[in-house]
C-alpha cells in the first residue's frame, strides 16, 4: 500500500492541486477560445465606458457640445448592449465547460477506481469514496465553471483597467500600483490557510457520508438491536465536526474576503483624493479624474473579487487534491505491458508453487505458508478446513485479486503475473460465499458479466440454478426489481442468483467458495445435481464447510492456518483418523451404506 500512502501524504501548492485538472479543459479548447474572446469583448465595452463618461464631463455639459451630447449616450447604449451579449455568451461557455470537465472527472475517477486492486479497498471506506466522487467533484465544478468565469472576467478588467490609468494620469497610476503588493501579499498567504481548512472540511464530510453509508447498510441489524437513537447520535456528531471544520473554512474566507476588500477601497479612496487636489490646483480637468477614479474602481472591484475568487479556489484545491490522490493511486496488481497469452482453446488447469501471502492489512499475519498444489484438466478438486485456515485466499490469489510475497501461481501453465487479469478471470466463474447482488432486475443481475446472453440463456441458467421457480413467483418476473444488494431476497435466494451467473458465463473453472451454503436441504440437491452436470469436463476448485458436499470430489486438501495437512478423497482421509475426520465426526451424525450422511 505504499503507493497509496505515497499520494496521501504528497505535500501540493495551494493552487497546484487544481494543475490535474488543467488537461480535462483543454480538451475542449474551441469553448476556451470562444469563452475568452466573448471576455475580452466584455471587458473592452465595459473599459470603453469610462471613456465615454469622460468626455460627457469635459464636453457634454459644455454649449459647444450640446450636439454631442445624445451621441455619446447613443455610444453608451451600444457599449452596454456589447458588454450584455458578450457577457451572457462568456458565462455559457464557461459554465458549461465547468459542467463537461467534471462529468469528464467523475468518469475519469470512476474509471481509475474499477481499475484498482482489492488492497486499496480494504483500507479506504466505501463511503468516503462516494463522497469524493460527489461532493469533492461539486466543489471542483462550482471553481471550474463560477469562481474561474469570475476570475478570468475580473482578471482582464483590472489588467486592461490597470493599462488605462497609467494612460490617463501615470502619476496617479504609479500611487495605486505601489499598494497592489502590500494588498495581495496577505491575500496570497491567507489563501494558503484557506486551503487547509477546506482540506479539512472536505475530509469531515467525508468521514460522515462513509459513516451514513455504512449505517443504511446495515439498516436490520441496526434496527434488531435497537441501535436507531445512538446510531443517529454518532452521525450528528459526525455532521457537526464537519460543519465546524465548515465554519472555521469559511470564517477564514470572510476575513480574505473583507480585508482585501477594506485594503483596495481605502487605496482607492486615498488616491480619489489625492487627484482631486490636482483639479483643484487645474492640473487635471474633471472627467480626466472622472474617468481615472472609473477605472480605478473597476482595478479595485476586480482586485477584491479576484481575492473573493482565490479563497474559492483554494477551497476548490482541497478538493481536487483529494480526487488526485484517487487518479495518483497505483494499483498493487497490474496487467504487464507485454502479457503472455493464454492457450487457446483453455487447458482448465491451475498450480500453486510454494506460495506464501499476507494480506496489506494484516502484512504480520501470514494467510498461506508454503502451499503447493496442481489441479489437472477437469479435475474436481475440493478444499476443506477451519474457518480462517486460508481456503477463501486461494480463491483470490487464482483470480489475481491479490500478488503473493513468495512463490508462483500458474494457470494454463502461464504464471498468473504474466497474464492478462482481464483474459485470466474470462476462465474462471466465480460463486462467492457472500453474493453481490445488484438493485437492477433479476434479468440483469443473472446477465451480470456475460450482457450479451439472450433472455432464453439466462432462463436455462435459472433452471439450472434451480432459481427459475422463484423468479417466475416474482411480481415481475425476471424483469423485478430486486433491491440494493437484493434485500428483498432470501440467503438461499441470492446464492441460487449468483450459481445461475456463473453458469450462463460458461467459464473453464469453476471457483465455488460455500455455492451451497445458504440453501436448504431441497434446493441444496437440487442445485448440487446442476452443479454436477456443469462441472462435467470443466476444472473445479470447490471451498465448502459442509463435507457431506464435497464427497465426491476427485481429490480434497485439507487446509490449516495456511497449510495443506492432508491430502486424499473422503475415504481414505476418514481413515487416516486426522483433521478431516474430526470435521467430519462434528458434522454427520450417522452411517450409510457410501459412508456418513449428512446432518
Amino acid at each position: 500500500m505504499a503507493e497509496y500512502s505515497e499520494a496521501q501524504s504528497r505535500p501540493k501548492a495551494a493552487l497546484g492541486a487544481l494543475k490535474p485538472l488543467v488537461p480535462y479543459g483543454l480538451a475542449y479548447k474551441g469553448r476556451i477560445a470562444g469563452a475568452l474572446a466573448a471576455l475580452t469583448m466584455a471587458s473592452a465595452a465595459t473599459l470603453v465606458v469610462p471613456v465615454a463618461v469622460r468626455r460627457v464631463v469635459d464636453f457634454g455639459f459644455s454649449e459647444q457640445g450640446r450636439a454631442y451630447i445624445s451621441a455619446y449616450f447613443l455610444l453608451l447604449i451600444v457599449v452596454v448592449a456589447v458588454l450584455a451579449i458578450s457577457s451572457a455568451l462568456r458565462y455559457y461557455l464557461v459554465i458549461t465547460l465547468g459542467e463537461r470537465v467534471v462529468a469528464d472527472l467523475r468518469s475519469a475517477v470512476f474509471r481509475h477506481l474499477t481499475s484498482l486492486d482489492p488492497a486499496f479497498f480494504d483500507q479506504t471506506k466505501s463511503g468516503e469514496i462516494v463522497s469524493r466522487l460527489t461532493a469533492d467533484t461539486t466543489q471542483v465544478k462550482a471553481a471550474f465553471g463560477v469562481s474561474i468565469s469570475i476570475a478570468l472576467r475580473n482578471l482582464f478588467l483590472f489588467l486592461g483597467a490597470v493599462a488605462l490609468m497609467i494612460i490617463t494620469s501615470p502619476k496617479l497610476s504609479a500611487l495605486v500600483l505601489l499598494a497592489i503588493p502590500l494588498i495581495v501579499l496577505p491575500l496570497v498567504l491567507s489563501g494558503r490557510a484557506v486551503r487547509r481548512r477546506s482540506r479539512a472540511a472536505q475530509d469531515r464530510l467525508a468521514d460522515a457520508s462513509a459513516y451514513a453509508a455504512e449505517a443504511v447498510g446495515a439498516v436490520r441489524t441496526m434496527q434488531a438491536f435497537g441501535m436507531e437513537s445512538l446510531t443517529a447520535s454518532r452521525f450528528a456528531l459526525a455532521a457537526e465536526e464537519a460543519f465546524d471544520a465548515a465554519r472555521l473554512s469559511t470564517t477564514m474566507r470572510s476575513f480574505l474576503t473583507g480585508a482585501g476588500i477594506f485594503m483596495v477601497s481605502a487605496s482607492v479612496v486615498a488616491v480619489l483624493w489625492y487627484g482631486a487636489q490636482d483639479v483643484l490646483a487645474g492640473a487635471m480637468t474633471a472627467g480626466r479624474l472622472s474617468q481615472f477614479v472609473l477605472y480605478a474602481v473597476f482595478a479595485a472591484s476586480s482586485l477584491g473579487q479576484l481575492s473573493e475568487v482565490y479563497g474559492e479556489l483554494s477551497q476548490a484545491a482541497g478538493a481536487a487534491e483529494r480526487l488526485g490522490e484517487i487518479l495518483e493511486a497505483k494499483p498493487a496488481v497490474e496487467a504487464p505491458q507485454n502479457p503472455k497469452a493464454l492457450p487457446q482453446p483453455p487447458l482448465g488447469t491451475m498450480a500453486f508453487q510454494d506460495v506464501h501471502f499476507a494480506y496489506p492489512t494484516r502484512s504480520e499475519q501470514r494467510a498461506l505458508h508454503g502451499l503447493s498444489f496442481t489441479v489437472s484438466p477437469g479435475e474436481r478438486v475440493a478444499i476443506v478446513g477451519p474457518s480462517g485456515a486460508g481456503k477463501s485466499t486461494i480463491l483470490q490469489l487464482l483470480l489475481r485479486f491479490y500478488d503473493p510475497q513468495n512463490g508462483m501461481i500458474e494457470v494454463d501453465g502461464v504464471p498468473v503475473t504474466e497474464a492478462d487479469p482481464f483474459a485470466l478471470r474470462a476462465r474462471m466463474a466465480l460463486v462467492p460465499q457472500e453474493p453481490t447482488i445488484f438493485a437492477t432486475s433479476v434479468l440483469d443481475n443473472i446477465r451480470y458479466g456475460r450482457p450479451d446472453a439472450s433472455e432464453d440463456e439466462v432462463r436455462r441458467a435459472a433452471e439450472l440454478a434451480s432459481a427459475h421457480g422463484f423468479i417466475e413467483a416474482l411480481p415481475q418476473g425476471y424483469a423485478t426489481l430486486i433491491g440494493e444488494r437484493g434485500v428483498t431476497l432470501s440467503g438461499g435466494q441470492r446464492q441460487r442468483l449468483a450459481i445461475a451467473r456463473a453458469i450462463l458465463k460458461d467459464a473453464p473453472i469453476l471457483l465455488l467458495d460455500e455455492a451451497t451454503s445458504a440453501l436448504d436441504a431441497e434446493s441444496e440437491r437440487k442445485v448440487q445435481e446442476a452443479l454436477d452436470r456443469l462441472m462435467e469436463g470443466r476444472t473445479t476448485l470447490v471451498i465448502a464447510h459442509r463435507l457431506a458436499t464435497v464427497r465426491s470430489a476427485d481429490r480434497i486438501l485439507v487446509i490449516d492456518k495456511g497449510r495443506i495437512v492432508e491430502e486424499g478423497n473422503h475415504e481414505s482421509l476418514l481413515a487416516q483418523g486426522g483433521l478431516y475426520a474430526r470435521l467430519a465426526r462434528l458434522q454427520f451424525t450417522s452411517a450409510q451404506e457410501s459412508g456418513i450422511a449428512a446432518e
